[in-house]
């Protein structure tokens, strides 16, 4: 698929075909895709979670999401949890900062594989939905997260169940300044 046609189609989806998985070779495809993206200095801090399992979908949808964000992944097949290593994207090999960001370097980075890996979604034929309002304590507890790490979000993924219609985008009028 043409990049701008997946740029148009992708859409946050909150309703997904019940009982269709998504198959592990599609899975390492979409990680594989956010392993491509930029990150300070190459230093590839983002880590995933990847949850395909029934009990362990069920076991993270009841205690670590809100509930409009269980019921928004009810039928999802796949929750991954997205998280980067502290203290190494934005900083120096002494430990300090290289700017005032610090950390903030480690969500940057980690948002650009998340926009590749839903991207890489998008033109394999999946739907997903970027969940920031999560339980991170939980999270760390069910999957065994190290606390070197900072847990950011859960993409949920599948095969949407209807076609929402896509909200109006800010043109780039609307949110640049040329000079």
């Amino acid at each position: 698929m043409e990049f701008q046609k997946i740029l148009e189609k992708r859409k946050s989806t909150r309703k997904y075909i019940a009982d269709k998985k998504v198959s592990p070779e599609i899975i390492h495809e979409m990680l594989s895709a956010a392993t491509l993206a930029p990150s300070w200095k190459n230093s590839q801090t983002a880590r995933y979670y990847v949850i395909t399992s029934d009990d362990m979908l069920s076991k993270v949808k009841e205690q670590a999401l809100p509930p409009f964000n269980a019921n928004n992944t009810k039928d999802a097949p796949v929750l991954i949890v997205t998280s980067y290593v502290k203290n190494r994207s934005g900083f120096e090999k002494d430990g300090t900062p290289s700017n005032e960001l610090g950390n903030q370097w480690g969500a940057y980075d980690l948002g650009l594989h998340n926009a590749n890996l839903i991207l890489k979604a998008a033109e394999l034929g999946l739907d997903t939905l970027i969940m920031g309002i999560r339980n991170a304590e939980k999270l760390y507890e069910i999957l065994g997260i190290s606390r070197d790490e900072t847990i950011v979000s859960v993409i949920a993924a599948g095969y949407g169940d209807y076609d929402n219609e896509r909200p109006k985008r800010k043109t780039p009028e609307d949110i640049a300044k040329f000079f």
